[in-house]
């Protein structure tokens, strides 16, 4: 019988938890300075709790933005809920850490993403490091474009 420390998934659940307290500290005190985050995670995972209108929209995934207006953000060991705006209709929203494909905020370039392959299980799953810019990038939601005002300044 061979036994091995499975690296991959305990680095796994750190990540998560690290997410975690990080929710905890803003369902506290809210956000500080500058910072805002990037969630992207799995729609069709059967714990996320959305709107049927949203899933109809998103039917794979979908990235929320916690930045400027979000109410109700409760953490628990499984994962979050938050009511966001989508258009003036403010939506309920649970979403269980392992639903979690990138969590990223951009204003101090941290960033992780969590990658599966089709054919693993749970315990197979990797946590994986890109580069910032790429995980900004997949991050950023589709229907959106972000545009920097510093190249039209003098």
């Amino acid at each position: 019988m061979t036994v091995s420390i499975d690296y991959g998934n305990l680095m796994h659940q750190a990540m998560r938890g690290l997410i975690q307290k990080v929710l905890e500290g803003i369902a506290k005190t809210g956000l500080p300075g500058k910072h805002h985050f990037f969630i992207t995670f799995d729609t069709m995972h059967p714990d996320v709790e959305i709107a049927d209108w949203l899933s109809d929209r998103y039917p794979d995934e979908m990235t929320i933005v916690l930045q400027h207006w979000f109410d109700n953000l409760e953490v628990t060991d499984e994962g979050f809920s938050v009511t966001l705006n989508f258009g003036d209709n403010p939506e309920p929203l649970y979403i269980p850490y392992d639903a979690i494909k990138t969590f990223v905020d951009p204003s101090v370039e941290f960033g992780l993403r969590f990658e599966t392959q089709e054919q693993e299980t749970d315990e197979d799953e990797e946590v994986a490091e890109a580069p910032m810019e790429e995980m900004a990038e997949a991050a950023k939601p589709k229907e959106a474009e972000v545009v920097s005002l510093d190249k039209f300044r003098k």
